[in-house]
Formats: C-alpha cells, sequence, structure tokens
C-alpha cells in the first residue's frame, strides 16, 4: 500500500516504511547560537546570526511548541531590525515551503510577543533611530509551529538575524524605545485562527470579524486596543495565510473611524492569491501616527472567498509603538498623510517556487469502478494512507467506497496517538495533479472538511481534539474527491450512489 506513495514524495525525499514506523520525537534543545557577524547598514549597529535549535521534526508533524531560547546579545542595547528563516541543520539550505513550513515563529520576550514570523518572513526593519530595547536579563521564549507535509523526519534551525546597536555605541544615546504592541483579530491566543469559507463574506471577500456574527460570541472585541498614554506608532505589517488579500489597522476617536493602513499582500503565485508565494507590505520609513489617551485601535483581515475557503487562517498586525510621546501626524486631522501605500521587505523566495498543479499519474476518481458498500462503515487513515478510496492505491484498495443517499462514512485516523493529524478536505474533481504551494486547494463546489483529526493540549493546537469524522448525510449523488490538508500529497475519494 504504501510504496506507490514514493512519487508524492519531492525530489530528495524517500518514503520507506521503515522511516514511518520509526518516529522521532521531538527534542527542542533551547539553544540559540550566534553565527558570524557582518558589517550593517545601521550607522553603530552589529549584524548577529542566532539559530534556535536544532529542532527534530517527526514525520508530518503540525504541533505547537515552547522552549526556552539564549539567543539573544548578552549586552544592553537596541535592537533595530529582526530577519527571520528556516534552515536545515543537515547543509544550511532554505526548506521548500511544500516541504517544510514555518507556520509561525513568535519570539516571547518577557512574556509578550515582540518578534514573528509566518512562511511570509516578512522584515521588521524601524526608522533610523528607533530601536527595541534590550538587556541581558530579559527572558526570551519561542513559540513555534513548524508543520512537516511530508512523512518524513528532519532536523531545523530557526534563524533570526539582527542589528543591534549596544549601549556602548555613541549611536545608543540617541536612541528613541519602542514597544511591541501585539494586535490580532483573536487577541492574544496561543492558536489564533478562524475559517473563511468559499462564497462567504460579501462579494467574493471575506473581512473577519465584520462578517462574522459569532466572531466573538458576546465577548470583548479580541481585535482591539485601547490606547492607554498619549504614544506614536512607528511601524506595522501584517501576518496572513494563503488567500489574504490585506490586513488593515483602524482607529477611532469619539464617533469618527479612519484606516491607519492597509498592509497588501504581494502574489509572485501565477494563480493568484492562493499559496504562500506572497510579500506583505510594511508602512514606509516616513509613517508615523500620533494616538491619544482612550483612541481604540482595532484590526481586521480581508481574505479572497471566491477561489477556495481557506481553514485555519490568520490576521494578525503588530506595532513598534513608541510610548508616551506626541510626534506623528494626528490621523484624524490628515488621514490621507497616513493611510499611505506600504512597501514589501523582500522580494520573491526561492522556497515558494514549487506551485503544483502539474499534470501527474494519478486516476480521475470519477472514471474508477464502485468501491464496496460501507453505509455507516469506517475508513481507518494509516501511515499516511487512507485505508478505501486513496488515490495512490492500486486494485480494489484505490476505488472509491459507495454510500446510499441520507447515510454516512466515518473516516478514523489511527495515526492521532502518534501525533499526526489529517483532514479529510473537499477539492474540486479530478484533484489528481502535483502537490505545491498552490495545489491542492479546498475549491471543491461541495464543501466539507473534518478537522484536523488528531490530540493535543487544549488551547494551543489545531488539533480537532477527535479522531473521527462522518462525512455529510445530505449529499447529493457524485464522485467526491478530497485531500488532507496537513499532507496535501494524501489524495482519496467516496461516491454516493442510489
Amino acid at each position: 500500500m504504501l510504496q506507490p506513495a514514493r512519487k508524492f514524495l519531492p525530489e530528495g525525499l524517500s518514503l520507506t516504511f521503515r522511516r514511518l514506523c520509526l518516529l522521532v520525537g521531538v527534542a527542542l534543545l533551547a539553544l540559540a547560537v550566534p553565527a558570524a557577524s557582518a558589517s550593517a547598514t545601521t550607522k553603530g549597529a552589529k549584524r548577529i546570526t542566532y539559530k534556535f535549535g536544532p529542532v527534530d521534526i517527526k514525520p508530518g508533524q503540525n504541533t505547537i511548541s515552547l522552549a526556552n531560547n539564549n539567543g539573544f546579545p548578552k549586552v544592553p542595547g537596541y535592537i533595530t531590525r529582526f530577519k527571520p528563516d528556516l534552515v536545515r541543520v543537515s547543509d544550511g539550505s532554505i526548506p521548500r515551503v511544500d516541504v517544510l513550513h514555518l507556520h509561525h515563529a513568535v519570539w516571547l520576550i518577557k512574556g509578550y510577543p515582540q518578534f514573528a514570523a509566518g512562511e511570509e518572513k516578512t522584515i521588521a526593519d524601524l526608522p533610523s533611530g528607533y530601536g527595541w530595547r534590550h538587556t541581558p536579563q530579559d527572558r526570551w521564549i519561542m513559540n513555534h509551529m513548524i508543520h512537516n507535509l511530508y512523512p518524513e523526519p528532519d532536523r531545523v534551525y530557526i534563524t533570526y538575524t539582527i542589528d543591534f546597536i549596544p549601549d556602548t555605541s555613541p549611536q545608543a544615546k540617541k536612541m528613541k524605545t519602542v514597544r511591541t504592541q501585539w494586535m490580532d483579530v483573536e487577541g492574544l491566543k496561543p492558536y489564533p485562527v478562524f475559517d473563511v469559507l468559499k462564497n462567504s463574506g460579501r462579494r467574493g471577500k471575506f473581512t473577519y470579524p465584520n462578517h462574522d456574527p459569532n466572531a466573538y460570541r458576546g465577548e470583548p472585541r479580541r481585535n482591539e486596543w485601547t490606547v492607554g498614554e498619549d504614544s506614536t506608532l512607528i511601524q506595522t505589517a501584517a501576518h496572513l495565510h494563503p488567500g489574504g488579500l490585506y490586513g488593515d489597522l483602524w482607529i477611532k476617536r469619539g464617533n469618527r473611524k479612519v484606516r491607519l493602513f492597509r498592509s497588501r499582500a504581494k502574489y509572485y503565485e501565477p494563480a493568484g492569491a492562493v499559496s504562500w508565494d506572497v510579500s506583505m507590505e510594511a508602512t514606509p520609513k516616513t509613517w508615523r501616527v500620533a494616538v491619544k489617551k482612550g483612541d481604540v485601535v482595532s484590526v481586521t483581515g480581508t481574505y479572497d472567498s471566491k477561489r477556495a475557503a481557506w481553514y485555519e487562517s490568520m490576521a494578525i498586525m503588530p506595532i513598534a509603538v513608541q510610548p508616551n510621546s506626541t510626534a506623528g501626524v494626528d490621523p484624524f486631522k490628515s488621514p490621507k498623510k497616513v493611510d499611505v501605500r506600504g512597501r514589501v521587505t523582500h522580494g520573491h523566495l526561492a522556497e515558494n517556487r514549487n506551485h503544483g498543479g502539474r499534470k501527474w499519474t494519478l486516476p480521475d476518481a470519477r472514471d474508477l469502478l464502485d468501491g464496496p458498500v460501507m453505509n455507516g462503515g469506517t475508513v481507518n487513515i494509516k501511515g499516511f494512507v487512507y485505508a478505501q478510496g486513496d488515490m495512490v492505491g492500486r486494485g480494489d484498495a484505490g476505488k472509491p467506497p459507495l454510500v446510499s443517499p441520507g447515510q454516512s462514512l466515518t473516516y478514523f485516523n489511527e495515526d492521532a496517538p502518534r501525533q499526526i493529524e489529517h483532514t479529510i478536505t473537499a477539492c474540486k474533481a479530478p484533484c489528481n495533479k502535483t502537490t505545491g504551494i498552490a495545489y491542492p486547494l479546498a475549491d471543491a463546489d461541495v464543501m466539507f472538511d473534518s478537522g484536523q483529526l488528531g490530540f493535543g493540549p487544549a488551547g494551543i493546537t489545531a488539533a480537532a481534539q477527535r479522531d473521527t469524522w462522518e462525512t455529510p448525510k445530505n449529499l447529493g449523488a457524485g464522485t467526491y474527491t478530497y485531500f488532507c490538508r496537513v499532507h496535501p500529497f494524501m489524495r482519496g475519494s467516496f461516491r454516493v450512489k442510489g
């Protein structure tokens, strides 16, 4: 059964039954080793690269982990620039995003998120004269979620390069201190996600939380920050997932509300806004916004809902804030000087070039003969294979199982005890082309999704906290194709037939 799955793996990877069985544990060594520094463009700054890890990645893992991190300067000073990345331990190469995926990394400093990264790898680069204050007594914690899309173990470092101005530099005496104000549509949740269903929202766009009447269920709006003292906003940029179009930052004073900045997604993806092949716009270096005590700042995220559904999406927009400051432009007196076009912090990334969607050798499930009748039956998922109806399978096991109208089929994830999660997510037939960052998509005309079948710590995991799921009983006659959102090389089908 497993042998045909080899053709799903990217070049250079192999899938063997032995490696599937010999799962390695995640060994997070709380270590960040500084690499050799190089000259920086910022006057008086040193450019230093740190490596967090090594992090052992289990086959197919998609879990959140936290660990202490000692990767920071051992002298006081100011951090003015922060550039994140992910590299392999074996050769220092940057893994392809469709193989190993930096879902997120958050650098918690003194218990609060100060720096963050997603697969778009936006660079935080403050204007000259501003910096995050650092002391060697600060405690750093790494919160990361590295997603392995294939059943092959790996080992990586999370790297980050900083520009650092030590207190011994003459430039340090001129620095202005900023802090990070964490802005997220879901507040400070450890796993702050929401779903964007296909054709939801208005005119093909879905804005969260505006278009979700149950976003906060009567609770305080988690996407808002009430300013505690007169301050100046110095910089911001949004973090979105595939399908994301832009993140908006808003301010309300009394009965007036204006937009402060729109962080647009610049897609290099030929298929459009459907993948991680993207850069996000950040504010220009000259952007300064004066906010007053009592102002309410909020964030929203907008996704394209015409092409596909986007499960477990994010909309985060951290702000670099100079406290106790009256500098900057009053957004209510000069809104056009505030809501200006942004700039991307980097260009196209080489690791995002495998788009997928090319012709492949998988069958069109609609042309296959009927499989067994399984009304109320169970399809087990084990070793990254759907026991019945798996498109990689051949012979009888590859035939779509039959379900009568009004009946359901149960899927059971046998891999769940190994902390491997799977989904059954509808994709448009035939759903049989090559895997990449833009294929397959949750783009079926009739949508369904199981959630990530598996278990994990409550509140800090993508797991659905269950290992079974039943297909909807109201599906009409036809062949339904699906894939696993966690491991998109997995494809399957079932058939509703009277």
